[in-house]
């Protein structure tokens, strides 16, 4: 008896390779379309410790006069603006949520990708000549900007609750008004307000760009001192900035850890 044996035919490129294969191709075609060459990278060093050495020493006594302030207002800003969002975005989000509201979840979804595809400098231009320079227009371009995000998120978390006590307030008469308070908002308020802090911490990092376009904030003083090259109070503008916003990271992680336990 003859025993037949065929090898198996050559495997062809996996679908893992060939991903790679196309992202290494992407890389290359955009490194030669924004100029990147192994020249360029040899250089950067070094032309980053020459540009650093412009800012050293830095000129704190600028920063106890002129920053504290405009951060402060930074501060204010990311927090207006992160409370606008929270209260617009928590209906939204139970709206949002296909295990509760299936016929409109699909247009409030896209009205968080409209939000979300704003980026919040853009917004502050739009809110300047509405509301004028400053401050307000900061806060409302944070606010819409973050309502996307935050919607996005919190119909994530409402469609992974339980369903279980929605369904025993609703067999016992509840209404959808009187399930959504009792029994969806406590399962996922503490994760939502967490989703809130996070987003405060982004919002500080925005805020802090802001007055670029003069929509206030620490943004507007640090492009007034690299206008006219002074990098040394530039470089007390920076080193505060970092040091609030590590600061506020800190405190904010540490509160959104004691919420998720």
């Amino acid at each position: 008896m003859t025993v037949r044996t065929t090898l198996p035919p050559a495997a062809g490129m996996g679908w893992a390779t060939q991903v790679t294969l196309f992202i290494a191709v992407l890389f290359l075609v955009c490194a030669w379309a924004i100029d990147l060459t192994p020249a360029a990278l040899a250089n950067l060093p070094r032309q980053m410790a020459t540009v650093l050495s412009f800012f050293y020493p830095a000129d704190l006594s600028y920063g106890a006069t002129r920053v504290w302030p405009a951060l402060l207002e930074s501060i204010q800003i990311a927090w207006m603006g992160t409370i606008i969002a929270a209260m617009l975005s928590l209906p939204l989000a139970l709206l949002g949520a296909r295990t509760l509201f299936p016929r409109i979840a699909r247009l409030v979804k896209l009205i968080s990708a409209t939000a979300r595809a704003f980026p919040e400098i853009l917004l502050a231009i739009y809110f300047v000549p509405i509301v004028g320079l400053g401050a307000f227009a900061g806060a409302l371009a944070i606010g819409i900007s973050s309502v996307g995000m935050l919607t996005k998120l919190g119909s994530e978390v409402v469609e992974s609750i339980d369903m279980g006590p929605v369904e025993a307030v609703q067999a016992c008469g509840g209404s959808r008004l009187l399930a959504l308070r009792y029994a969806v908002v406590p399962q996922v308020l503490p994760e939502i307000v967490a989703h809130w802090l996070f987003r405060f911490e982004l919002n500080i990092r925005a805020s802090a760009v802001l007055g670029v376009v003069g929509a206030g904030g620490v943004g507007g003083v640090l492009l007034n001192t690299l206008r006219y090259r002074h990098f040394e109070k530039a470089a007390a503008v920076l080193l505060l900035t970092i040091l609030v916003v590590l600061i506020i990271d800190m405190v904010s992680g540490a509160i959104r850890r004691r919420l998720l336990r």
